[in-house]
């Protein structure tokens, strides 16, 4: 038996290169493991029954631009609860030129209401924008009540 031997030539460019990559993909592993975990769920401080949290009794309003005019949004809370949400005024104008406003401030309100949160509300088919830029006000007026 001969024993042939091999010779192998790597040259240290390849070498730096790999080891380059393969950090590389470590990194990007572990930088997934660590942004997917499971088990990792925050309470937003907008959920105020499974927060315990209390307002300061009153009317509170945030204004939502539309165009040149402005809507008022008044949120109403008492010490415990949100009681209603309401925009006003609502003209014909804001009516005719937004059709939507009416009916997602409605269908917002009775959500809010009754699930006293501002999270994991469905907003209408169609009106995802239109609902998003009015919690996003009602969002800016309940954080004005909290104590």
């Amino acid at each position: 038996m001969s024993s042939k031997t091999k010779i192998v030539v790597l040259r240290m460019k390849e070498i730096i290169y790999t080891a380059i990559f393969i950090g590389l993909g470590l990194l990007l592993i572990a930088l997934l493991l660590i942004m997917f975990r499971p088990g990792r769920k925050t309470q937003s401080a907008s959920a105020p029954a499974a927060a315990g949290i209390s307002y300061l009794p009153g009317m509170y309003s945030s204004t939502l631009t539309l165009g040149s005019q402005a809507v008022n949004v008044e949120v109403t809370v008492d010490s415990t609860q949100i009681t209603s949400v309401t925009c006003r005024p609502l003209s014909d104008s804001i009516e005719t030129m937004y059709p939507l406003l009416s009916s997602s401030a409605s269908h917002l309100s009775e959500q809010i209401v009754s699930t006293q949160s501002l999270e994991n509300l469905s907003f209408e088919s169609g009106s995802q924008y239109t609902s998003q830029a009015l919690l996003n006000v009602i969002h800016t007026a309940l954080a004005k009540a909290i104590l």
